[in-house]
């Protein structure tokens, strides 16, 4: 199984600010990350859950909790680890599995990660949730497109490391 970190995230590393993205919301680069995960089992921590719960995303939603281990929602399951929420995934089939947040999800993820795909949004931005910093020699970018107020980043990690 596929693993893959997407986020927003800015030049200085921000995702968020107050349980917010800092900068004015952007159609075109919610589209095509909702568009991605769809179809997928979604990978993110308790309050990122709860701040989506109106609009849940993914086919499934593993949910990495200190506190609650239940949720009232049928296609939500607990997860106390990374390991158990990376076998949640596969136990699920899936093929690809992508984590979403927030900045402690994606910090502990990160050493498994296959994949990242980023959107970088231009300009340094005041914020209290950060994505890691990420070792440059350990991963190659792959392809890089342009939109209008980001640009979509994928990051493949290197296997001649």
């Amino acid at each position: 199984m596929e693993l893959v970190s997407v986020a927003a995230l800015s030049e200085n590393f921000v995702i968020g600010r107050d349980g917010e993205i800092p900068w004015p919301s952007i159609p075109e680069d919610k589209e095509q990350y909702r568009g991605r995960i769809a179809n997928d089992p979604v990978i993110m921590g308790r309050q990122t859950f709860d701040s989506m719960r109106d609009d849940l995303p993914g086919s499934s939603q593993i949910v990495l909790s200190r506190s609650q281990q239940t949720f009232d929602v049928d296609t939500a399951h607990y997860a106390r680890t990374v390991e158990d929420a990376i076998d949640i995934a596969e136990s699920l089939g899936a093929e690809t599995a992508y984590v979403i947040g927030g900045g402690a999800i994606y910090d502990l993820f990160q050493p498994h990660l296959d994949r990242m795909v980023l959107s970088r949004v231009p300009g340094k931005y005041e914020g209290d949730t950060f994505y890691p910093v990420w070792e440059t020699d350990e991963w190659q970018l792959e392809s890089e497109t342009p939109y209008e107020r980001f640009t979509l980043q994928e990051w493949v990690r290197r296997t001649d490391t």
